[in-house]
């Protein structure tokens, strides 16, 4: 972070925009386990193909996704696995956050 530019500092600041939606974790979370079909994505987690579809188009063009085309179907997959990492990094750190409110609050209970 220490060689960013004010640019870059926006690039980066894109990339957690992109995150900050639930179901676009979702959808990155099932493509986790491989390439699918843009209609699968859908049924997979719960909702439309519209809607799966308007968050592809804006992960895709922040370079999260890539799309193939194979006749009339479209074919989603990871493009940067880096994501994972990150979205590790914070799920951890939510993890530990919310087992110390846990014993904090089984402490101030049993008082």
């Amino acid at each position: 972070l220490q060689h960013l530019t004010p640019e870059g500092f926006s690039l980066v600041a894109g990339r957690f925009r992109l995150l900050a939606e639930p179901l676009r974790l979702q959808i990155l979370n099932r493509l986790q386990a491989g390439e699918t079909s843009v209609s699968q994505l859908a049924a997979d987690i719960g909702t439309s193909q519209p809607n799966v579809s308007k968050h592809l188009r804006l992960l895709i063009e922040g370079g999260l996704v890539a799309r193939r085309q194979e006749g009339t179907s479209v074919f989603v997959r990871v493009a940067d696995p880096s994501v994972f990492a990150l979205c590790g990094a914070v799920c951890g750190g939510i993890e530990k956050h919310l087992l110390t409110q846990a014993r904090s609050f089984v402490r101030s209970a049993s008082s």
